[in-house]
């Protein structure tokens, strides 16, 4: 079987760290799913420095230029992505902004959707101008067959949106990794990790001012933070101007793998103030780790935190989250890496997901 699969969100040379979980859905698919896949990346004209086709970790992918910013490249799609899409047994569009350049071409064969986008779920996470275009958006995701989404949370109101037709729970891929022990603490600090872009949404500014506080009860807290975004001068000049410059370390960005090992050799605990999110894969990546977490409430990573090794905070208080902080890191001191990564176990493995989109592939089939 012959699955196309047609994404907006894909890393490129530019922006190698975007959306590695449509490579790692892919490559499972691949793998599990016993099909023949090849990825179509409808990728801006701007971030087109390379050839038209290349292989990806493994992928064979095509770049066709769409930019759903711009519409002068809408119309544009519609010879190209149709003659890639020939020849295919069964589509699967990844991203809400792919069913844009969808809308002007026939999909012949069975479609299946898979969905990330936050703004489904907290509208306010979007700029103005995209959070007014959301019920058009929403409306886009009643053409394919079958639409999958990451957590229930953001199940439900695409479900909404789609009435009686299919609407699936599909996790992203967090893989169980070998672990490593939780850190000594002789050294009386507190190290805090967070992973994602500096941007609003991930909330870096409650972050510096928790630090802030933790410091002004005499806790040795510092935040190192792996990523990076517009956020990052302003976050800066806010630890500075807060006197915890010394306690809040802004990485950058930070190769996935080096990721990982950084947090199983320093990080106590993984603390992300996020203000929406729908799964939140470096929390899970962090509790697969053997790490506590202490995360914003909003989104769906309350169906996986269990309350023995995280708690969920639903205001932007930094007093709120030290006090979590502090109560997280009292009652899992004596945790074992293994005890904390068993809490989720392999639920969201490469091969759990690969045989959810092979069941859903069945369905729409």
């Amino acid at each position: 079987m012959l699955v196309t699969v047609v994404t907006t969100w894909f890393p490129t040379d530019r922006h190698p760290a975007h959306a590695p979980f449509v490579v790692r859905d892919a490559q499972a698919i691949q793998e599990v799913a016993d099909v023949t896949l090849r990825l179509v990346h409808l990728i801006p004209p701007r971030d087109l420095d390379g050839p038209r086709r290349i292989v990806h970790d493994g992928l064979e992918v095509l770049r066709i230029p769409f930019d759903p910013q711009d519409p002068r490249t809408w119309r544009a799609v519609r010879a190209p992505l149709s003659a890639a899409l020939r020849g295919s047994d069964l589509v699967h569009s990844m991203a809400i902004s792919s069913l844009i350049a969808l809308r002007f071409v026939r999909v012949p064969v069975p479609w299946v959707h898979t969905e990330h986008w936050s703004a489904l779920t907290t509208p306010s996470s979007a700029p103005g101008a995209l959070r007014r275009a959301i019920p058009l958006f929403r409306r886009l995701l009643r053409r394919p067959d079958l639409v999958t989404a990451v957590v229930e949370f953001l199940a439900r109101p695409i479900r909404e949106e789609r009435g009686a037709r299919p609407v699936a729970v599909v996790p992203c891929i967090v893989d169980p990794i070998a672990l490593s022990p939780r850190r000594p603490r002789e050294d009386g600090r507190l190290n805090l990790f967070s992973t994602g872009s500096l941007i609003a949404r991930k909330d870096p500014h409650v972050a510096v001012r928790t630090v802030a506080e933790l410091r002004s009860r005499g806790v040795d807290a510092h935040l190192h933070w792996l990523g990076d975004g517009p956020e990052r001068e302003s976050t800066q000049v806010l630890a500075r101007d807060l006197g915890v410059e010394d306690g809040v370390h802004l990485h950058g960005f930070i190769p996935p793998d080096q990721v990982m090992e950084m947090i199983s050799r320093e990080a106590d605990i993984f603390f992300g103030p996020t203000r929406a999110d729908n799964f939140f894969v470096g929390a899970a990546e962090a509790i697969l780790a053997g790490r506590p977490v202490v995360l914003g409430a909003t989104g769906g990573q309350g169906e996986y935190v269990d309350a023995r090794i995280g708690e969920l905070i639903e205001e932007q208080d930094p007093t709120r989250y030290a006090d979590a902080l502090l109560r997280v890191d009292e009652r899992t001191r004596e945790l074992s890496s293994e005890e904390i990564a068993a809490t989720i176990g392999t639920r969201f493995s490469s091969a759990t997901v690969g045989e959810l989109y092979r069941a859903a592939y069945g369905t729409v089939l």
